[in-house]
């Protein structure tokens, strides 16, 4: 695979503990596990395949520091990257806008390089989600309150469809 960097916001804790999860099962060095709220654009330039995550607030907000950080993302080099998109939501509290955060990452990315690791709502119980593109998860989705017991499995899969796909 590509030089990976993965990139969070996490205002709860639950989206830094998954993508730190997700780089030990790639293999992923934690120096290339880096927070939005203190990174630099510059440190993306740094890495072939982008791991973006942010987890969902309110009704359907970007996680705080993804605010910022998603404003600066067209002035990196985009040249010669992929970009691959993973989130946590609640879809028992929110099913209207469950994982919306991602669907809001996916629209500014998809017009700078290519997203892969797309997933499919099976098994997913939701009302409608921002993520949602052309009847799949523009990125792994998790539920970290209410389906923590499928995040193993969701994480597995997903990591084979980004090595197929990088």
């Amino acid at each position: 695979m590509n030089k990976t960097g993965i990139f969070y916001g996490s205002s709860g804790g639950n989206t830094e503990s998954m993508a730190r999860k997700i780089a030990a099962k790639l293999g992923v060095d934690q120096k290339d596990v880096h927070d939005v709220a203190s990174a630099k654009t510059e440190v993306l330039n740094g890495y072939d395949l982008l791991l973006l995550g942010s987890s969902t607030w309110g009704i359907g907000d970007l996680q705080d520091d993804w605010e910022s950080f998603i404003k600066v993302l067209p002035s990196a080099d985009w040249k010669g990257k992929k970009v691959a998109l993973f989130g946590c939501g609640d879809a028992a509290s929110y099913p209207d806008s469950f994982c919306d955060a991602v669907g809001k990452i996916y629209h500014v990315v998809k017009n700078l390089a290519p997203v892969i690791g797309f997933v499919s709502t099976q098994g997913y119980t939701f009302d409608t989600s921002e993520a949602l593109i052309d009847d799949r998860f523009a990125g792994l989705l998790l539920d970290e309150e209410n389906e923590s017991h499928l995040s193993e499995q969701r994480i597995d899969s997903w990591i084979s469809v980004l090595k197929e796909e990088s």
